[in-house]
């Protein structure tokens, strides 16, 4: 997928300055097509465990936006340099919640970093049966339920698109509740 085409998917961002968690970023495709919604002066904390994608990550650049890599597994306790608890505006989970088991719990503990009234976005796929590389898919109808009682809103789809691995690519948008 090339950064316009994620780009595209994330429309649903509305551009405005704030700092947001890119949670398994990658060789960063998706952080920078977020920072291309986001205004100058926010921040995207880039987050992924592996060393060849931090290395990717290092090099992204975005004007007026930072990327800030960080090494780190989103799904263990981590810390992201100069942000706390309730102060991020949003968080992006790009081809990231498949791979967690544990879903509802991973939610839970990275929903602490989200502000109320902050976004969290899904791109996953739907129509998956379970492989390697998909070892836990998350269905559209499966949403609904990971996330009730997190203290989110009703996820909102806002984009798919079919996916050349099968099945569809959707675009799931959510506030935490104030």
């Amino acid at each position: 997928m090339t950064i316009d085409e994620a780009e595209a998917l994330l429309s649903a961002i509305p551009p405005h300055t704030g700092d947001w968690a890119d949670l398994g970023a990658g060789d960063g495709t998706f952080a920078q097509a977020l920072a291309r919604r986001l205004q100058p002066g926010s921040r995207v904390y880039a987050v992924d465990r592996n060393s060849n994608a931090i290395a990717s990550l290092r090099r992204v650049v975005v004007p007026d936006v930072e990327i800030i890599p960080v090494a780190g597994d989103f799904t263990r306790p981590l810390q992201l340099p100069g942000t706390g608890e309730g102060q991020l505006h949003g968080l992006l989970l790009a081809n990231a919640l498949h791979f967690v088991p544990e879903t509802r719990a991973v939610l839970t503990s990275l929903l602490a970093w989200l502000r109320p009234g902050g976004l969290v976005v899904i791109v996953e796929y739907d129509g998956r049966r379970p492989s390697r590389w998909v070892p836990y898919p998350i269905s559209l109808d499966r949403l609904p339920d990971i996330m009730d009682g997190l203290g989110l809103a009703p996820p909102t789809v806002t984009a798919t698109r079919p996916s050349v691995y099968g099945g569809s690519l959707y675009v799931a948008v959510t506030q935490r509740v104030a």
